[in-house]
């Protein structure tokens, strides 16, 4: 087994993805705490990781790897088993198609980053970032509602076992609760998400287990 180091923060949605695929796949690794608060991601320490200065990084089989999709694709093709994307290459588009609404569509315009420059620009408080968060979510969330009505979606996305989109999807639920948005409209996501946080996989990889 490879040994995996983690540079991540416990609240952001793409370490939290990361994480959520690593215990699925049953992959021990060790967590180095990256504080975005703190601003320790814009440190040249972080940069040489990720020039961007995002999280997560991940270093593993003696490459530094970023872009939690990117990840995700890899620990797929890495580590096969068990599966997170099915064999049938149209069911892996539709979920890849789920992933991809919610990690391109959603979560680039509701990182913070974006949601304080607006902000700052026009004169926003916290609740005009929710605000804006809400709407973006709400919007991209409700399009994914209706792709989860399929016929190949089960207690997960895909059938009866967990999978990549699943680990898109928990993690953006996360930041839509903690933004007070209604999700009474989203029965199939809310279903979802219960059939994952019951998951021992999904529950390790919680921020609240892995805490500040």
């Amino acid at each position: 087994m490879a040994d995996i180091t983690l540079y991540d923060y416990w609240r952001s949605s793409a370490s939290y993805r990361v994480r959520i695929a690593l215990n699925l796949k049953g992959l021990a690794y060790d967590q180095v705490v990256v504080n975005l608060l703190a601003g320790e991601h814009r440190a040249d320490t972080h940069r040489a990781r990720n020039p961007i200065g995002y999280v997560p990084a991940l270093d593993i089989d003696g490459q530094m790897m970023t872009q939690s999709m990117a990840i995700l694709e890899y620990l797929e093709t890495r580590y096969p088993d068990p599966a997170l994307l099915p064999a049938d290459p149209a069911e892996a588009a539709r979920l890849r198609a789920i992933a991809y609404a919610i990690a391109m569509d959603i979560h680039p315009i509701c990182n913070l980053n974006v949601t304080n420059h607006h902000a700052a620009a026009f004169d926003g408080d916290d609740s005009a970032k929710d605000a804006w968060m809400v709407h973006f979510m709400t919007r991209g969330l409700a399009a994914v509602e209706v792709m989860a009505g399929h016929p190949g979606t089960g207690p997960f996305l895909h059938g009866d076992a967990p999978g990549m989109a699943d680990c898109v999807l928990v993690p953006q639920l996360y930041n839509a609760r903690r933004r007070n948005m209604d999700l009474a409209d989203m029965p199939r996501l809310a279903a979802i998400e219960d059939a994952c946080l019951a998951h021992p996989a999904f529950a390790a990889a919680a921020p609240e287990a892995v805490g500040p």
